[in-house]
């Protein structure tokens, strides 16, 4: 079958590799009606991890069910599934208190597992005609037959529930109101959620006009540019001081609002790997607490300077006591989400597929992964068709 192969740093090219088989008796196959790329991805694409040439990329998988474990209880050949980027056993001790993200039995030595991604075991990924699901019974998320909502409920392998995930790790409640760094597509969902969920004000911190275009038109949010001046004093000059609760959407790539933009062009040596952070326990007020499920790693080949390199990075925790704020962090366990968003979206009380900017065919992931790479105006979510 045909899939995107890691081939090295910003190289990506779609071949054919094996076709995945049932390996254990409560393994389905699908075949692939949509799969996704994520920022995610491009931590490996660029060479920031220690990914191998060699892996199939995509945790962001949707499809058909095609063959049938003979231990699988809920699922038949034919039945439309989403799955969760997490592989997850469901009966280990993380499991069974809903914490899926980080599953002790699927990678051992390691907590956590997941398609496609470097570190997160030997599950091949989904950017392909066809992907194995293990523990089918309880990774696969069924959805209603026929074709509806399939942009929407492809953003349930991961990006609508770690969105929502960010708002849950800052605990927002109705009425308050929230600032989320990062417009990237987590960012866009995180703010989306708070929507959902009530928020009073949602401000939204990103570089790039179109997507702070799509924070304002579709999450009622107030968009704040960091390249037209200090964030934390924009959202503090328009709420009139602190925030209730700060979501950071962006990760140990973050840019420093400080250095020279020079272009529009992304330009890796801006990034600050603990601006945001540090950003955010300035901007929320005391006790108030921070959610971050943006991507925070133990080891960065590309980072700017040698402690952060080890993940250890520069922030200002003195100030984060002080303020006795709380911090929540960590993937998202989707399966704690997914169906309630699944019937959200059923029921049309939402619709996350605003958000999908692109969705081409399978050869042309390793154009869409170089435009998505370069940060371009306008690339926001690409959905991949087989």
């Amino acid at each position: 079958m045909d899939a995107v192969v890691y081939k090295g740093p910003h190289e990506v090219a779609v071949e054919e590799v094996d076709e995945p088989g049932i390996e254990h008796p409560n393994d389905v196959i699908i075949d692939i009606t949509t799969s996704a790329i994520c920022g995610s991805d491009l931590h490996m694409y660029e060479g920031r991890t220690a990914a191998e040439p060699g892996i199939v990329f995509g945790h962001e998988n949707m499809g058909t069910v095609t063959e049938v474990g003979e231990a699988v209880s809920s699922l038949e050949e034919g039945d439309r599934v989403v799955a969760p980027f997490n592989v997850a056993c469901g009966f280990c001790r993380n499991c069974e208190n809903g914490y899926t993200g980080f599953c002790t039995n699927v990678n051992p030595g390691f907590a956590g597992g997941a398609y496609g991604y470097v570190a997160m075991g030997p599950y091949t990924g989904g950017q392909a005609e066809k992907l194995r699901i293990p523990y089918a019974d309880f990774n696969a998320l069924k959805l209603p037959a026929g074709g509806a909502n399939e942009d929407a409920f492809a953003l349930l392998a991961d990006i609508f529930p770690t969105g929502w995930h960010g708002t849950e790790l800052a605990n927002l409640q109705p009425g308050e109101s929230v600032a989320v760094f990062g417009a990237g597509p987590v960012g866009l969902m995180a703010a989306y959620s708070a929507s959902i969920k009530g928020a009073s004000e949602i401000y939204v911190v990103d570089r790039v006009p179109s997507r702070l275009e799509l924070a304002e038109q579709h999450c009622d949010a107030r968009p704040i540019n960091f390249e037209e001046g200090d964030p934390v004093e924009q959202i503090k000059e328009a709420h009139g001081g602190g925030v209730d609760k700060g979501v950071d959407a962006v990760g140990y790539q973050a840019l420093d609002p400080d250095t020279d933009p020079g272009d529009d062009a992304y330009d890796p040596a801006r990034e600050n790997p603990a601006v945001v952070l540090n950003q955010l326990i300035q901007v929320v007020r005391p006790t108030g607490q921070l959610g971050i499920p943006g991507l925070y790693v133990p080891s960065d080949p590309g980072a700017p300077d040698e402690m952060a390199a080890q993940g250890r990075l520069g922030i200002d925790f003195g100030k984060l006591f002080e303020k006795g704020q709380r911090l929540g962090t960590g993937q998202c366990n989707v399966k704690s989400y997914n169906r309630q968003l699944r019937d959200l979206i059923i029921e049309g009380r939402a619709d996350p597929s605003w958000v999908v900017s692109h969705r081409v065919g399978l050869d042309q992931a390793p154009e869409m992964y170089e435009r998505f790479d370069n940060r371009e105006e306008g690339v926001v979510k690409v959905l991949l068709e087989p």
